[in-house]
This record gives structure tokens, sequence and C-alpha cells, in this order.
């Protein structure tokens, strides 16, 4: 004789239901694809970039501003509004001695030009000292956002570290961008953690000497909100884009190297009837004509 469920086992609503959570909407709010102009952004991220390039600080001023441009959008403001505001805060970019060493100090006709008269370097002589820099900064609601940048994986930039630099910046308000030159992936709290790579630019329309605009090949490997992924991002009109990826076109045999040897064909013996089979357009020579070469 079977017996009949429990009546709490009956009772018991399906996860999808418990305290009015949407799992399945959870779940695709979290894989969501990350992609510029994006109004929810994280306040801590990283780029992992090489100190042989400006890949690194690059990306972090394009993740910056398109971060930036739409803030407003979360407060409730306009555009005029928060342009007005931008135009009072300024920008801390922190660097310690051996990324200074390794990649150079900001170059200020590099830089977009409403932000040429708005950074404040600091360069610090240990990576302890630079952390500091940092976290001083974080707290000053004055300012627009953060960028830093340290070399290696120094002893000082833990995990400890890492957590009070993204508690700072939610506390406060105040986004913070570092870049890791040639570092390894450690344990961090970072919210969103990218690795920076250039990319090869377009040639530009009118001028063909004149350099591109700037490429990333960026991958995000590490989110709280977002799905891995990669992307090749560039800044056009001082707006971040994805642009298309170039797809591949078939080789013909005129491109081929010239010292790869094709398969020797045999020859038949003249007047045989296959021998027109070996006579045929192959863009511009005859498959008898490479024999018999």
């Amino acid at each position: 004789m079977t017996q009949s469920a429990s009546p709490s086992r009956r009772c018991v609503p399906p996860i999808s239901r418990l305290s009015g959570v949407d799992v399945a909407a959870l779940s695709k709010q979290r894989e969501a694809r990350w992609r510029p102009g994006l109004t929810d952004q994280p306040l801590h991220s990283e780029i992992f970039a090489s100190a042989r390039d400006g890949s690194g600080a690059g990306l972090a001023l394009a993740l910056a501003r398109d971060a930036l441009s739409f803030s407003g959008a979360v407060a409730g403001q306009g555009e005029d509004a928060l342009a007005e505001a931008e135009d009072l805060r300024q920008v801390l970019w922190v660097q310690d001695k051996r990324a200074v060493q390794m990649n150079g100090r900001p170059y200020l006709h590099g830089l977009p030009e409403d932000w040429r008269e708005r950074v404040i370097c600091v360069e610090a002589s240990t990576p302890e000292d630079a952390l500091f820099a940092l976290e001083e900064g974080l707290k000053c609601r004055d300012l627009m956002c953060v960028i830093g940048e340290i070399a290696g994986n120094p002893r000082a930039l833990d995990f400890t570290a890492s957590r009070r630099l993204s508690l700072t910046a939610e506390k406060h308000g105040v986004a913070l961008w570092l870049v890791r030159l040639e570092a390894q992936g450690d344990l961090s709290s970072a919210r969103m953690r990218w690795r920076a790579r250039p990319d090869v630019s377009e040639t530009p329309r009118w001028n063909a000497a004149a350099p591109g605009e700037p490429m990333w090949q960026a991958e995000l490997f590490r989110a709280r909100s977002h799905a891995p992924g990669e992307w090749k991002l560039g800044a056009r009109d001082g707006r971040l884009r994805v642009e298309p990826k170039p797809q591949s076109r078939p080789q013909r045999p005129s491109e081929y190297a010239p010292n790869v040897t094709l398969p020797k064909l045999n020859r038949p013996q003249k007047g045989s009837a296959h021998s027109s089979d070996l006579v045929r357009a192959t863009f511009g020579r005859s498959l008898a004509a490479v024999a018999r070469g």
C-alpha cells in the first residue's frame, strides 16, 4: 500500500518562487554581456597590461570616460547638469616609482581635450605610498574618479588592501580604475578585471599616414554582474565602441608563399585523350603550366 506524500512536502513552493525571487531572471541578469554605455558600472576595476605599450592606461582612460558619461542617468540628472558637475571635478592619477620607470608619466597632449587641465598626477616612491594616495583620493567626493598604475605584484597589494579600496570606493561613490603593469592575476576584490593589449588601428580616411583611432583587445575575465568575454574596443569621437572583428577571407592560389612546392602531376603523353583535363583557367595559370614549372 502506497503512502501519500506528507502535507509539508506538498506545501513547499518551487525554488523559483521562494521569497518572491525570480531565479531565472536573476541568472539571466548576472550572465548579461557587458557593453559600452551601461549605467550600472562598478566602482573598482583592474586592468592587467604590459608595460611595453600604453594599452593599460589607454583602456583605463576609455573605460573611465565611458562610465562617467552615463553616470548621470543613474542619479537622475540630465546631460547638462552632469557636464556642469564634471567641469568642476578633477581626476587623480597615481603611479608608483616602478610604473613611472616602465610606462612613463601621462602625456598632457595625449589626454582628451576636456581632461588636460583636470588631471592631478601623483608619483609615489613605494607601492605602499601609492595605495595610501589611492585610498585618500577615493575619500574625496570632489574628485570625478581615480586612476592608478602599480607595477608587478607588490606584497602591499594583497587581498586586504584590495578590499579596502573596494569598500572606500563604494562608500564615497568615487570610481577607481587600477592598472596592473606586468602583474599576475592574484586575489583581488575588484568588481571587474580586464586584460588589455593593443590592436591594429584602422587607416584614417583622409590621411593614410596619420595615426588611427586607438584600438584594444580587451578580455573581461572576471566580473560580478557580467559573463566573461572578449571584445575589440575602439575610441571614436570620444566614445568607447565595440568594433566588429574582421572576417578572414579564403586564400587564393596566387597568394601562396613562393617557397611552397605543389605536388607533381603525372604528365600525360602528347596527344593523350586526357591531356585537355589539365588545361583550365586557375587565376591566370593552367595546372599544366604549374606542373611544368
